[in-house]
């Protein structure tokens, strides 16, 4: 739940440089956690270890909930925009929920960005890049397949479903029945997909909005939904699940995940932020600068190197999805980081972390810059005016966040900042639209 009290700010998340992966296992089959997968507790104690999805910093995560990351490189630096574990070719080149003209034809056509947005997701690149990501899809595998005791002989509701990957594991793990809703086109090939895996008698792929369509049953024992998108609230798609628990799960249901933490750092991205928005001030000898103060309005998605961010990160949002409203996803959250070294801050990054809570052994993934790539990345905030700071000193700030009036998939997000250094000083605000 979104609060902006004292009692929000954790003990510090020092920066750290990434951390060595030693080569892990497939977990295509397994059902059990691999030897060398760590419990979160196991980094309380360990110099120059960043906790991948922190228990005692967020109230609301169990100390023994596991990460699953891929094993893969590290991420070699900020500019990089593709993931090391994906070649360009690999990668699609349109960001998630962002429509390919070349996809989408709009003579004689009136609908207006909300429209497209299904239709962005009936590509089937869309759904490469999401299921290429392993630290996203063998997580939920893995919390569905360890815990088929949860699955067996229950009625399970897959929201925003796809291609059907977790309905197909949800079927697998043996529930007695799955049910599969999209919005977009991409639901005839996911019904071909159920079928040629032998699962068209236990999984029904629906096609509409959820808050439309009507399924043959009343309730539901089990959600599960892959709904968080940039800055972990980018298209809104929470909105939907809630809406599915409140019509659909049953009393003491289970929802994968069921908990998410948003988190905030500072950052020293100098030569990106040249490249990307200083670059409007002289191009070709000709001054853009109007192009400029769009380009600083807008976050972006990017990898971020982990020894790039100077300061602590701590949290921003805490979201309880068994509980939350609609109501809470609008949020304003105080905060306070510290400067872990001399260095500059150049932007503020944002990362969250999700958790399957109700199972037998929870687990749980980061997007955080010091743990491996997701297709989610991270959110970079580039302010307008560079912080000098040196160590110990503190940044304070408010972050504010709500859907945009016009379009409610993209978010409207103000931050204020108050710095009193060494060597500056800024009392600013910003606003920003991701989009």
């Amino acid at each position: 739940m979104p609060t902006d009290s004292a009692e929000f700010f954790d003990p510090p998340r020092t920066p750290s440089p990434p951390r060595e992966i030693a080569k892990q296992p497939t977990l295509m089959s397994s059902k059990v956690v691999p030897e060398d997968a760590e419990p979160f507790s196991d980094y309380q104690n360990r110099p120059n270890k960043k906790r991948p999805l922190a228990a005692e910093d967020a109230a609301d995560l169990p100390a023994s909930v596991v990460v699953v990351e891929k094993s893969t490189t590290n991420v070699k630096n900020a500019t990089t925009t593709a993931a090391s574990t994906l070649t360009e070719k690999e990668a699609p080149s349109q960001p998630r929920g962002q429509v390919d003209a070349s996809i989408i034809s709009t003579d004689g056509d009136d609908r207006t960005s909300k429209d497209y947005y299904f239709d962005s997701y009936s590509h089937h690149a869309i759904h490469e890049e999401m299921l290429k990501d392993e630290v996203r899809t063998r997580t939920y595998e893995m919390a569905i397949m360890q815990n088929s005791h949860l699955f067996e002989g229950k009625t399970v509701l897959d929201v925003g479903c796809g291609t059907g990957i977790l309905s197909m594991f949800a079927a697998k793990a043996g529930a007695k029945h799955v049910y599969g809703i999209d919005c977009s086109s991409i639901v005839e090939q996911a019904r071909k997909i159920v079928d040629i895996n032998g699962f068209s008698d236990q999984i029904t792929i629906l096609k509409g909005k959820v808050e439309e369509v009507e399924l043959p049953v009343t309730e539901v024992d089990i959600i599960i939904s892959e709904w968080m998108g940039y800055f972990l609230l980018y298209e809104s798609m929470l909105d939907t699940v809630l809406f599915a628990r409140d019509k659909w799960l049953v009393k003491d249901g289970i929802i994968f995940p069921d908990k998410a933490v948003m988190y905030i750092c500072g950052v020293e991205d100098g030569q990106v932020k040249k490249d990307r928005i200083d670059f409007w001030g002289d191009v070709y000898g000709f001054d853009m600068s109007p192009i400029k103060d769009l380009a600083i309005k807008e976050p972006v998605v990017d990898v971020v190197d982990a020894k790039a961010i100077v300061t602590d990160s701590v949290p921003i949002l805490r979201l309880d999805i068994l509980t939350c409203k609609k109501e809470d996803l609008e949020f304003t959250s105080k905060f306070r980081i510290l400067a872990q070294r001399n260095d500059y801050i150049h932007g503020l990054v944002a990362y969250f972390e999700c958790a399957f809570t109700q199972v037998h052994k929870p687990i749980g993934f980061s997007t955080a810059p010091f743990c491996r790539y997701t297709h989610w990345k991270q959110t970079i905030f580039y302010l307008e005016d560079n912080l000098v700071v040196c160590e110990g000193e503190q940044l304070e700030g408010e972050i504010s966040c709500k859907p945009n009036k016009k379009n409610p998939r993209d978010l409207d997000i103000d931050l204020s900042l108050s710095f009193s250094g060494e060597h500056s000083d800024v009392v600013k605000n910003m606003q920003y639209r991701l989009r």
